[in-house]
């Protein structure tokens, strides 16, 4: 059973998933749950990329709530104050408009574009205030939910954030690359890379604005913590990665561990989808054994003083957001237009991206 209360929050039952795709592990032991400020959350998102020029009026009509963005955002960081949840679900929509444009510059061949928003991205997350009204949309309102986001912790947080998502923006490079090269990364060059590009320690930084509370070096490392949050992190990318193989296969894509699996250790299509499933549950098994290490731990952490008490609270909240994320990704991998490649009329080409919002001139 699950190890906190869900009484503050909202369960609902969802939509149905593909044989292939089931687990039902997930549908029974972790059950979903939505921050009670979604529809809010959704409709201020919504405004905010029309705002931001990120989306046209009539690409978000038509898609934007179907693309359920913020229902990721909303299922994960339960208890999160009603602001930092605002601003991490526009960081959020951001980012896969970002991902989307990094797709368009490689599929049309634009080395210099991506080249210039590479640097820009860098220089407005050291200087957001500087960036705020940038011509380019992507930059300006990158900076816009950097400005909201470093308003909530300290300058530590704000430091380590920015040193992750360097090196976020440097693995898009690399991914850039590779795909215009042609090169396949090797599975371990893939899962390596993958924790970057999937910007694992972005979704983990943002649980401590969301529990109110800058957690110490001490509790990052732990073992147990670092444990249960890479795995959380590792499901999330290794299930997206197993749910959009027919859309990067069908894109020429070379950046999916079932491809790497395919192309160096020699797997058929259905031995590569056998590997990923096992990876996947894999991380489930191992996080329920790694959350009980963590609880045990919040024990010892709890000691009696108020630092203490307050210290165990943040961490309990992080890893019970932690364990949302496995719901939240599983259901939005299956209610999202993103991953809808049947209903598309080309496979290799969402029907929310077009060239001039993707920064075609």
């Amino acid at each position: 059973m699950p190890a906190f209360s869900q009484s503050t929050t909202t369960t609902y039952t969802s939509a149905l998933v593909p044989p292939a795709l089931s687990l039902p592990v997930i549908e029974t032991e972790f059950p979903r749950q939505l921050h009670p400020y979604w529809p809010k959350l959704q409709g201020k998102t919504r405004a905010w990329l029309l705002e931001m020029r990120l989306m046209s009026a009539a690409t978000v009509e038509a898609y934007a709530d179907g693309l359920c963005y913020t229902d990721l955002m909303a299922g994960y960081y339960i208890g999160a104050p009603d602001e930092v949840l605002q601003a991490i679900a526009d960081y959020s929509a951001w980012f896969f408009v970002w991902d989307d444009r990094h797709d368009r510059d490689v599929i049309h061949g634009r080395p210099a574009a991506w080249q210039r928003l590479k640097i820009l991205l860098h220089a407005a997350l050291d200087s957001p205030k500087e960036h705020l009204h940038h011509p380019d949309p992507l930059v300006a309102g990158f900076a816009d939910t950097m400005v909201r986001l470093y308003s909530f912790l300290g300058e530590g947080w704000n430091a380590r954030f920015a040193d992750h998502f360097h090196a976020v923006i440097e693995a898009y490079d690399r991914e850039f690359l590779n795909r215009t090269s042609g090169v396949v990364p090797t599975v371990e060059e893939y899962l390596e890379l993958r924790r970057m590009t999937f910007a694992h320690w972005i979704w983990l930084d943002l649980l401590e604005p969301s529990a109110g509370y800058e957690l110490p070096a001490t509790v990052r490392e732990n073992a147990a913590y670092r444990r249960a949050a890479l795995l959380c992190q590792d499901f999330a990318a290794w299930y997206n990665d197993l749910c959009s193989l027919p859309k990067e296969i069908a894109g020429d894509e070379v950046h999916n561990l079932g491809i790497s699996l395919i192309h160096h250790e020699g797997m058929r299509l259905e031995e590569s989808v056998n590997e990923l499933r096992r990876r996947v549950e894999e991380c489930i098994t191992e996080f329920l054994d790694a959350e009980k290490e963590v609880l045990r731990y919040v024990e010892r952490i709890d000691d009696g003083s108020t630092r203490g008490a307050e210290l165990a609270a943040a961490v309990r909240t992080c890893l019970f957001n932690m364990r949302n994320w496995f719901s939240s990704v599983y259901w939005f991998h299956h209610e999202s237009g993103r991953y809808m490649v049947d209903s598309w009329d080309d496979r290799s080409t969402p029907p929310y991206v077009n060239n001039e919002a993707a920064g075609e001139k």
